[in-house]
């Protein structure tokens, strides 16, 4: 029984994954999930983390920590998991897949960009919460243009912003109780 559920929603992920990486496909929107895609890699959202410790005061001092500390724990456990589970990437195992960046040797699942993207934003939405109006579209968007650009299944967007969200809320959490 198990298993017939686990065969439907792998299908249900690879239809919904060609669907995002055919039908959203436009040369603008390519172009413009290129660029946004890079709001969850490495070096913007430690850079993002560090200028916030350096260049400003108190509460966004303590915020831009809680962020850094997140995005470290939140990377660190994507990485063990991405070890357990061993997924391919879509462009390694669907034909039909398009590939619009550069290919990643690493493996598919969770998507490290859209870990990234929420644990580094997150802990600014508890310091500030009308900012989740700019920063939650914008982590979306980052797990958005990973399906998009070929590179990730939505399945593996979905782990990513949990892993990211949870791990960013537990540092808060922990903090706070500090």
């Amino acid at each position: 029984m198990k298993h017939r559920y686990y065969l439907w929603l792998r299908e249900y992920d690879n239809r919904l994954f060609l669907w995002c990486n055919h039908s959203l496909s436009h040369p603008v929107l390519d172009r413009l999930l290129k660029g946004l895609t890079h709001l969850g890699s490495a070096a913007f959202t430690i850079l993002f983390s560090l200028s916030i410790i350096l260049f400003s005061v108190e509460p966004w001092q303590r915020t831009g920590w809680l962020s850094l500390i997140a995005l470290t724990a939140s990377h660190l456990l994507a990485v063990l998991i991405k070890k357990t589970f061993q997924r391919n990437r879509p462009y390694d195992v669907l034909q039909q897949a398009k590939l619009f960046i550069h290919p990643l040797k690493d493996y598919s699942f969770p998507s490290g960009h859209t870990t990234a993207a929420f644990s580094t934003f997150i802990p600014f939405l508890f310091a500030d919460p009308g900012l989740a109006r700019i920063l939650l579209p914008l982590a979306f968007i980052v797990g958005l243009s990973r399906i998009c650009l070929g590179v990730h299944y939505p399945s593996d967007v979905l782990a990513g912003g949990l892993v990211g969200t949870i791990t960013a809320i537990l540092v808060v959490l922990v903090a706070g109780a500090a």
